[in-house]
C-alpha cells in the first residue's frame, strides 16, 4: 500500500483484544511495506558500517605504500558512501510510508467503528477519549509500527559488524563482540520504570484532553450558569498534572540517553587502549586498530535505534490499549443481518415497549424519563443499546436488516445532532430521495433567521447557501443548531423518521410553525416524535404514552391530557392535581396555533 493508494479499499477486521495484540495485527497487514522498509534499511546501515573497513584498508595501503590497494580503498569508500545515501533515501521514503499507512489504517478503522455505533460510542467512550484516540494516538501508533523495521535492520546490522569484526580482527573484534550486546541490554532495567512514567503520562494527557473537548463542546452552557473559570481552573490543575508526568518522564528517557552515550565512550576507550597494546606488539595493523576504532563509534549510530524502539513501545502501548478499546466495542446486533433486499415499509413497531407508529402518520410519544426517550429512540431506529426483542417495520425486523439498508428505512434524529464545520450547502448535502428541495426543508423547519445569521456572519457570501458553518455550529444558539440539523434530516427523507426532542431549544411560536411544516412535509411518511410539548402533541396524529417501559395510554393529545392523569403530569409539569393549569395550557395551544 502506498500513500497515493489511500484510504484502504478494506481496512480489515483488528485484533483488539489488547494493544500489544493490535500493534501485532497492524505490522502483520504491513508485511510487504515492513521488509522493504527492512532490506533498504540493511542498506543504509551495512553501507555506513563499512566505511570504517575502507578507511582502515585506505591507511594501511598509505602505510604499505601501496598504490593498488589505496584505489581499491578509494572504490569500496565511493561504494559504500553511496549505498549508505541510497539506503538512506529509500529508507526514509518506505520508513514514512509504513507510518502514514499504519496510521490512516487506524483512522479508517476508529471511522468505520464510529458510523458502525452511532450517538451509542459516545454513550460507552467519552468524546474526548475518542478525539484524543483519532488524533495524538493513531500518531505513536505509526511511529512504532513504522521504526519496528529499522530497528530489525540496525540490530542486523550490528551482529553483521561484531561477526565481520572478529574475522577481520579476533583480538579486538571478540571485545567489541562482547561489549556490544552489554551495550544494547544495558537500559533494559530502565526501561519498566520508563514505560510506567509514559503509561501514567499518555493518562494523564488523555485525561486533560477529555476535560478540554468537554469543556469547548459545553462552553456556552458553562457561560450563562458561570461556571466557566470552574471548569478553567479543572484544566489548569490536570494541565499542570501532564507537566509534572512529562518532566519525570523525560527525566528517565534524559538517563537511558546518557548511559547510551556513556557506554559506547568506555568501550570505545577500552578498544583504543588495548589496541595501543596490540599495535605495540605487532600483532595488529595501524590500519586495523583504525578500523576498529571507526567500527565502534560507527555502531553508536545503528544502537541509538534500541532506545528509539523502547520509547516509541514505551508510547505507542498506552495508545494502542486506548485504541484497541475504542475498537472492541460492538453493537447489540449484527451490522450484517440474514436478510437481503430493499428497504421495507408499512407500521413501525415494538415489541418490547408496545410502541406502535402507524405508516404514513405522525405519532408523538411521551416518556417521563429523558434518557429512556433516547434509548427508545434508538431502539426504534434498529440501533439497540442492548441485545432485545427487534423493533419491527411492515413486519420485517430492523435487526435482520443490513445496517446500511436499516439506515436508509428509519432516520433517528438524537437530543444533540452534530453540524459539521463547511458551508450550509455542503451540510444539507446528504443521502436522500430527491424529492424534497433544500429550501422546502429550511421553510419548515424554520430557518429564515438562522439563514440571514449566517449570511451575516460571512464575509463574501451573498448566498446563504455559501455561508460557513463554524465546527458543531457554536456560532449559533441551540435552537439554530436544532432547525438546521431538522432540515437536513427533513431532506433525507426515509421512509420513517424518528426525531427526539428536536423543538427543545426554541420558543413556543417558532415550535408551533416548526409543528405544522414538519406535519405537513412529512405528509404520507411516518414520522415519530419524542417530545414533552403540548405545542407539538396536538399536532399529532396519535399520541403515546410510555411509563415504565412500556405503552400505558394512547390517543390524541387534548383527550389524553384530560384522562390520562400521567400523562398530564409530564405535559404540564405537574405532580399534584393539575386541573387549574389545563386551561393554560389549552390557551397557549390556541394562541401558538
Amino acid at each position: 500500500m502506498q500513500i497515493h493508494d489511500l484510504p484502504y479499499p478494506d481496512p480489515g477486521v483488528p485484533d483488539a483484544r489488547s494493544g500489544p495484540r493490535f500493534l501485532w495485527w497492524l505490522f502483520r497487514n504491513q508485511l510487504g511495506g515492513q521488509l522493504r522498509s527492512l532490506a533498504w534499511g540493511l542498506v543504509h546501515f551495512v553501507s555506513v558500517s563499512a566505511l570504517p573497513f575502507c578507511v582502515g584498508v585506505a591507511v594501511q595501503a598509505v602505510v604499505d605504500r601501496s598504490g593498488s590497494r589505496l584505489a581499491l580503498a578509494g572504490g569500496l569508500l565511493a561504494l559504500a558512501c553511496a549505498g549508505s545515501a541510497i539506503g538512506d533515501t529509500f529508507l526514509h521514503r518506505t520508513a514514512i510510508t509504513n507510518w502514514i499507512t499504519a496510521a490512516a489504517r487506524v483512522q479508517q478503522l476508529l471511522a468505520r467503528k464510529a458510523s458502525s455505533l452511532g450517538s451509542g460510542l459516545t454513550r460507552r467512550v467519552s468524546a474526548g477519549e475518542v478525539v484524543a484516540v483519532s488524533t495524538g494516538d493513531i500518531e505513536k501508533i505509526g511511529w512504532f509500527v513504522e521504526a519496528v523495521s529499522r530497528f530489525t535492520a540496525a540490530a542486523l546490522t550490528v551482529v553483521i559488524v561484531c561477526v565481520g569484526l572478529v574475522v577481520y580482527q579476533p583480538a579486538l573484534g571478540v571485545v567489541v563482540a562482547v561489549g556490544l550486546p552489554v551495550l544494547a541490554v544495558a537500559v533494559l532495567p530502565l526501561l519498566p520504570r520508563a514505560t510506567r512514567r509514559a503509561d501514567f503520562q499518555r493518562e494523564k494527557a488523555g485525561r486533560a484532553t477529555e476535560l478540554a473537548s468537554d469543556t469547548v463542546a459545553g462552553l456556552r452552557v458553562l457561560r450563562g450558569i458561570g461556571g466557566e473559570e470552574l471548569f478553567l481552573d479543572r484544566y489548569r490543575s490536570a494541565s499542570q498534572e501532564v507537566r509534572h508526568a512529562a518532566v519525570r518522564s523525560a527525566r528517565m528517557w534524559s538517563l537511558i540517553s546518557a548511559i547510551q552515550v556513556l557506554l559506547p565512550g568506555l568501550l570505545l576507550i577500552a578498544v583504543v587502549w588495548h589496541g595501543v597494546g596490540l599495535a605495540r606488539e605487532g600483532r595488529i595493523t595501524i590500519g586495523e586498530l583504525v578500523a576498529t576504532y571507526s567500527s565502534v563509534m560507527i555502531l553508536t549510530y545503528p544502537l541509538r535505534h534500541f532506545e528509539e524502539i523502547a520509547m516509541a513501545y514505551s508510547f505507542s502501548r498506552p495508545s494502542a490499549r486506548r485504541a484497541a478499546r475504542v475498537l472492541s466495542l460492538e453493537r447489540a446486533t449484527s451490522e450484517e443481518g440474514s436478510l437481503a433486499g430493499d428497504a421495507p415499509s408499512g407500521d413501525l413497531y415494538d415489541p418490547a415497549t408496545g410502541v406502535l407508529a402507524p405508516s404514513g402518520r405522525l405519532t408523538a410519544v411521551v416518556c417521563g424519563d429523558p434518557d429512556a426517550a433516547g434509548q427508545l429512540a434508538e431502539r426504534l431506529g434498529g440501533h439497540p443499546a442492548e441485545e432485545a426483542t427487534s423493533v419491527l417495520l411492515g413486519g420485517v425486523p430492523l435487526d435482520e436488516l443490513p445496517l446500511s439498508v436499516a439506515r436508509t428505512a428509519v432516520l433517528v434524529q438524537d437530543k444533540d445532532p452534530v453540524l459539521l464545520s463547511g458551508t450550509l450547502r455542503e451540510l444539507l448535502d446528504v443521502p436522500a430521495s430527491g424529492d424534497i428541495d433544500p429550501e422546502e426543508a429550511l421553510t419548515a423547519a424554520q430557518c429564515d433567521d438562522v439563514l440571514a445569521a449566517l449570511v451575516q456572519g460571512s464575509l463574501g457570501a451573498e448566498d446563504p447557501m455559501d455561508a460557513r458553518i463554524t465546527e458543531r455550529g457554536r456560532s449559533l444558539s441551540g435552537g439554530q443548531r436544532q432547525r438546521l440539523a431538522l432540515a437536513r434530516s427533513l431532506i433525507t427523507d426515509p421512509e420513517v423518521l424518528v426525531l427526539d426532542e428536536p423543538t427543545s431549544a426554541v420558543d413556543s411560536h417558532t415550535e408551533a410553525r416548526i409543528a405544522e411544516g414538519v406535519r405537513n412535509l412529512r405528509s404520507g411518511r411516518t414520522t415519530v416524535v419524542f417530545t414533552s410539548s403540548p405545542l407539538l402533541l396536538d399536532r399529532a396524529d396519535r399520541v403515546v404514552l410510555v411509563h415504565e417501559g412500556e405503552v400505558v395510554a394512547v390517543g390524541v393529545h387534548r383527550e389524553l391530557v384530560h384522562k390520562e392523569p400521567r400523562y398530564r403530569a409530564v405535559v404540564t409539569r405537574e405532580t399534584e392535581s393539575t386541573d387549574d393549569a389545563l386551561p393554560g395550557v389549552l390557551e397557549e395551544i390556541e394562541e401558538t396555533a
